[in-house]
């Protein structure tokens, strides 16, 4: 798989479907659940730079900037957190710099989007 070609864009959009399923259940994931969730239809190793490539893309093509970012629902194993390239992504091209900005209210953003309808 290379950036941009046929198989990289489908698993761009597999990944979208992935985390709006996750999103409708309102649980997150490890990057290496998702790994192992596209595979074996793509094989996307869970530490490498095609992971954050595919998020970053899979944000991109989820959410018009003020949306919240699907990515907000994959963390590290250990720290049970997003990793760096999740906050940079979300600074610089997202533009979250509000000061209360969390990414668990980013991720709360996320169930709410894509959470089951509320029954009156």
């Amino acid at each position: 798989m290379k950036y941009g070609d046929a198989d990289y864009m489908a698993a761009r959009d597999a990944m979208v479907e992935v985390l709006r399923s996750w999103a409708r259940e309102e649980r997150v994931g490890t990057y290496k659940t998702l790994s192992q969730v596209l595979a074996p239809d793509h094989r996307v190793h869970y530490h490498g730079r095609m992971m954050s490539l595919l998020l970053a893309d899979a944000c991109r093509r989820d959410s018009s900037g003020s949306d919240p970012m699907l990515s907000a629902l994959v963390v590290n194993g250990a720290s049970k957190k997003p990793s760096g390239q999740f906050f940079e992504l979300a600074v610089n091209e997202f533009r979250r710099r509000d000061p209360d900005w969390s990414w668990e209210r980013e991720r709360d953003a996320v169930f709410a989007r894509y959470g089951a309808p509320v029954s009156p």
